[in-house]
Formats: structure tokens, sequence, C-alpha cells
């Protein structure tokens, strides 16, 4: 199949491209060649700008087109549109950020989705990224005339991960050592390889398949004490985890997300149903998940190509870390 990737040189992309030549399929990117320009070498780079450049796009017909970077729907319309003769099949990857809330678990795909306060507003960095992507989906389908496939995935893990989120527990971990982790260490955790959600993505394409769906993972969700302990396994670490109570990290201000990356307190209540996602359908169409302990190892090899002088963009400085743990553990002796 020749298959369009809107974007294609990172992250998500450099692993689409990779599971769709391992198919023997024949990807074409599109993107304004700036970001890793000496990837793939091979494959037929088209350049120009979705806003508005779209002619080298012009002419062509593939079977497939992947929108691995449409976040405003004005310009997700442009390439919608643009495309509809051109293509069968769109496949917009959206985020499981479309929903209205994550007050309710067990969220599956029919769930309300989130509405944009201010309709001029194309800001997709912030609280309005997920409301931003609820509507690309709604111009696909209405300027698109063919099968339209969403891909709504939540975190994404593994090699070339830009954000660091997962990244910071292998990372931490490695360096061995007390190691401050957001108890209780039976919190569920949902996230999904790469790697997974691409080969699950080609083989969509593959079946023309159309329709949403809720990518994220594992089958059953996995736990933070699990992730960790795949962690010191993988990094051969002799790491001991010192897991801290929800109210002392809050009363220190400790941020969420940020500092502890992956750590949403329970104590939330918008957010009961975060890693509760309904994921039934996708399983259903044949998405599957490869071990917890390989996504740690390979995303820790990665790692270590990476210059070491590159700062990770989140996690707990170690010094601020060790100050927490020597307060915490003297109050607890007190």
């Amino acid at each position: 199949m020749n298959i369009l990737i809107l974007g294609g040189k990172r992250f998500l992309g450099i692993a689409l491209v990779e599971a769709a030549i391992k198919r023997e399929h024949i990807p074409t990117l599109f993107n304004r060649g700036l970001t890793n320009p000496e990837l793939f070498p091979a494959v037929e780079n088209l350049i120009g700008n979705r806003e508005g450049d779209l002619r080298a796009l012009e002419g062509k017909k593939w079977d497939a087109v992947i929108d691995t970077s449409g976040f405003v729907p004005r310009i997700v319309k442009q390439s919608a549109s643009f495309l509809s003769d051109k293509c069968e099949q769109y496949v917009f990857i959206s985020t499981l950020s479309v929903y209205k809330d994550f007050r309710t678990p067990d969220i599956t795909e029919d769930y309300a989705l989130a509405e944009l306060e201010d309709p001029s507003d194309e800001d997709y960095s912030g609280d309005s990224y997920g409301p931003l992507k609820a509507l690309c989906e709604y111009e696909i389908q209405q300027n698109f005339d063919g099968k339209v496939l969403v891909m709504r995935p939540g975190l994404i893990v593994g090699p070339n991960d830009p954000t660091d989120r997962f990244t910071y527990w292998p990372w931490r971990v490695s360096f061995g050592g007390k190691v401050l982790a957001p108890a209780p260490p039976s919190s569920n955790l949902q996230f999904i390889d790469v790697r997974d959600l691409a080969e699950f993505i080609i083989q969509m394409v593959e079946k023309g398949s159309e329709g949403v769906f809720n990518v994220t993972g594992p089958k059953k969700p996995a736990t933070m004490g699990s992730l960790l302990v795949a962690c010191r396994e993988a990094a051969v670490s002799d790491a001991s985890f010192i897991w801290v109570e929800e109210p002392f990290l809050l009363n220190e201000g400790v941020t969420p997300w940020v500092d502890l990356p992956l750590w949403i307190p329970s104590s939330d209540p918008n957010f009961a149903g975060f890693y509760n996602i309904n994921n039934s359908k996708a399983l259903k169409a044949g998405l599957t998940f490869r071990p917890l302990s390989q996504t740690v190892t390979d995303t820790l090899t990665w790692l270590k190509t990476r210059p070491q002088s590159k700062k990770l963009k989140v996690g707990i400085d170690i010094a601020r870390e060790t100050e927490l743990l020597i307060k915490y553990t003297k109050e607890r002796e007190e």
C-alpha cells in the first residue's frame, strides 16, 4: 500500500514509517523538512506547509493518509478537503484529551467530548488541546470523502519520546539509591508503547478500517509499583522505593505530572477515570502490547544515545528529592 504520513520525522511518525516498511508498504512523508531531516533518506519526503502550501501533494494519490500533526481545526480542514480525492482513508491521531472530563471510570468512545470555550482559540499548548483535537475530528468527518479512522491514544511512551514523562522513571531508577515514589504502589497507570500504537495503526490501514478507537494499555492497567520494579530490573539497579503519601507531596508543593511524571493524585475527583479508560474496542480489533519490561529496556537503551548534557524536560531535581526524603523520614520518626 502507498501511505502518506503528515509529519513522520518524530516519535510516532518514526514508528509509523518503520512499521509501514516492515510490513512492505511504501510510505511518503509530507512535512516542512525541519525536524530530523537526516532520517529515512530512502523514503520520499515531500516538502511543504500544511497551512497554505500543499502544492507538493498535487497530482498524486495514496491508499491512505495518516495525520500525526493535526492540532488546529482550520488547518486540518484544509488537509482533509485537499486530500479527499487523493486518498481512500484518512487516519487521524487524536487524543483521549478530547473527552469532556475524566470523572467517570471506564470511558468508552461515545463519551461526551470537550467543547472549546473561545471559538477563535487556536493555542493547543494548554487547556484547549483536547477541545481543538475534538474539532479536528469533526472537520475530517465533514470534509473527507472516504473512510475516517480516529485513534485516541493517551500517554504514548518508548524510544524517541520528546516529552520525557515516561522516560524519567527508567532514568531516575537507573541511578539507584532511595527513589521518591508517589504512594500507593498499587495505583493504576495506562500508557501505550509507541511501536505498539504504530503497528496497530498500520494493521488497521491494511484492513481499511474506520471508526473511533481508544488506544491505550496495557490490557489491564499497570501500576506504579510494577513500573518501578520493571525499571529497576532493566537497569540492574540497587534502587529502593520510598512510597510517600499524597498529602505530604501536595503540602510540599510537588507538582503532579511534572515533578513526578505519571502521578495523578487519587484525591482529585476530576481524574478518577484518567487511568481507567475502556480499550475493549481496540483490543477486539487486534491491539496488542509488548511486555512492560521491553518498553523500559528499550527506552533506557535509547536514552543512552542522547547527549549527556541534554536534561530531561520533566522530573524532580535530585537535590530537591533528597530534601523531601529527609523531611518525610524525619516526620515519620517523630
